[in-house]
């Protein structure tokens, strides 16, 4: 793993000839070493196709290529950081959240219609989430961005899980979500507030919540 967590708003990552790291673009802190920061327009591993889906859907967040070695320091808007270790599954994460990862991940762009139809889609709109999602595949860390602490929980074939779609930070591992009312269209007359909606995330892997329900 690249990345050392120095508190939970900083971190930093060991960059090694030959291999590259993504970081969100003025996520630099401080670097030691022969190190460079090149923007990236091709959308990181996903390429063109990549950027494309993510400017149609007026979702792209700039990175930045860093490559040579020493160490870097990231850190972004005084946000947590959690730092996610991939082992050959596929991470689905906002692309904002996104503060950098190995460029050894693959990455590309989920429509979220794809998984779960038109609630899918639904779940976007409600939400305040992209109807895009980036997605990261292969063996490698990555380190996303959340308000306030993170808590990991495991998704089992017998053990669904029901997140507040607002505290929703990312997931990985064969996993499908659908968004649910959490309450009945009657019992929801007259009220102002409350969680209407759920997200449920099903099958084998883990979703990671924050401690807020603000987005970035």
């Amino acid at each position: 793993m690249p990345f050392t967590e120095i508190n939970s708003k900083m971190i930093e990552a060991t960059v090694v000839p030959g291999q590259k790291l993504y970081s969100q673009r003025g996520a630099m802190l401080a670097y030691r070493g022969e190190v460079t920061f090149t923007p990236n327009i091709q959308g990181g591993q996903g390429g063109v196709m990549s950027m494309i889906g993510r400017r149609v859907a007026n979702e792209a967040t700039p990175l930045m290529t860093v490559e040579g070695r020493g160490t870097v320091m990231f850190g972004h808007g005084g946000h947590h950081i959690q730092v996610i270790s991939l082992a050959g599954d596929t991470l689905y994460v906002e692309a904002d959240r996104l503060l950098a990862f190995d460029g050894s991940l693959q990455q590309g762009t989920m429509f979220m219609g794809s998984q779960g139809g038109v609630m899918g889609m639904v779940r976007g709109q409600v939400t305040g989430q992209g109807l895009f999602t980036t997605t990261l595949k292969g063996h490698g860390a990555v380190a996303v961005m959340a308000h306030g602490g993170v808590v990991e929980l495991p998704i089992t074939p017998q053990g669904p899980v029901h997140v507040d779609p607002q505290a929703y930070v990312a997931h990985h591992g064969d996993v499908r979500n659908k968004l649910s009312a959490a309450l009945g269209w009657r019992e929801m007359v007259g009220r102002g507030s409350g969680e209407a909606f759920q997200l449920e995330l099903s099958g084998s892997g883990a979703v990671y919540v924050q401690a807020s329900e603000e987005k970035l």
